[in-house]
């Protein structure tokens, strides 16, 4: 019998791909035109040997690798400020209401149309600029991460990580928190023990979708000057050499990175949160 729950729960998450990739064949074999939509096994060959070289620049593992790094590096600057403030933003209201009108004038603004402004900042500086380390493979590694880069990904990351910061401090239940004053509850403990873990879940949720739009920037930033390195740019030059199977093979190696980190997210929220689950 749980056999048979097993092989019924995968069967309902395996169908739609199995479709999709019919429909694929299908098409490719009516297209005839590898430009235009190459075959399932081209892609499917590239994506088994993530380590061989293509078109001189670097295998697909190492451009994923690289890109890795960068979303990393922006994302994590947009938690470590956007966590905090959402949290006294959402707790203080004459800090919100000091902050809110000016932040949300930016909040509209997609990444994109920042990238004059943030070429005419830092142009095509790097860690490897600042630091002053000019060869060896620091420099290869330091090099990669640019300012302009970064700084597309943390402002796509910022604001999604920032409103669920804010909407779950705010909307923690009062009546916890004056039950615990109430019965002695220093400010300290309150915020430690009954509003950081009351609005946890939100604010997890909010890393989780602000990573998500992190890996969405990734293209954009990689499109920027000074960019030879990482899957977006690995797309962006497949394509104008009419490598559509590489363009392929990298937007799906992004899917799979993206979704990976995703589930990390969805396990962490199911097993330390399972108790939002309760008390609804």
């Amino acid at each position: 019998m749980r056999w048979k729950s097993f092989f019924l729960t995968a069967g309902m998450y395996l169908i739609i791909p199995a479709l999709f990739l019919i429909c694929w064949h299908v098409a490719a074999r009516q297209v005839q035109n590898e430009v235009i939509l190459p075959g399932i096994g081209q892609v499917a060959g590239l994506l088994r040997h993530p380590a061989q070289d293509l078109i001189s620049m670097g295998s697909l593992a190492a451009n994923v690798g690289i890109s890795l790094v960068r979303v990393l590096a922006g994302y994590l600057l947009a938690v470590m400020l956007a966590v905090p403030l959402g949290i006294v933003m959402g707790y203080y209201r004459p800090v919100f209401k000091l902050l809110n009108g000016f932040l949300s004038l930016f909040r509209p603004i997609p990444p994109l149309a920042w990238v004059p402004l943030v070429l005419a900042w830092f142009g095509v500086a790097s860690l490897a600029s600042v630091m002053k380390v000019e060869s060896g493979p620091s420099y290869i590694f330091l090099n990669n991460l640019k300012f302009s880069m970064i700084f597309i990904i943390f402002i796509g990351a910022f604001y999604p990580v920032l409103t669920s910061s804010i909407h779950g401090v705010a909307n923690v239940r009062r009546i916890l928190l004056d039950s615990a004053h109430v019965l002695g509850a220093g400010r300290r403990d309150i915020f430690r023990k009954i509003l950081l873990p009351a609005a946890a879940p939100s604010i997890v949720n909010g890393m989780r979708i602000g990573l998500g739009v992190a890996w969405m920037c990734l293209v954009s930033a990689e499109m920027l000057p000074g960019s030879l390195s990482g899957v977006g740019y690995l797309i962006t030059h497949a394509y104008t050499m009419a490598n559509t199977d590489i363009v392929i093979a990298g937007m799906i190696s992004i899917g799979l990175v993206g979704a990976g980190l995703d589930l990390v997210f969805r396990l962490w929220e199911e097993k330390k949160f399972a108790w939002t689950r309760m008390a609804r």
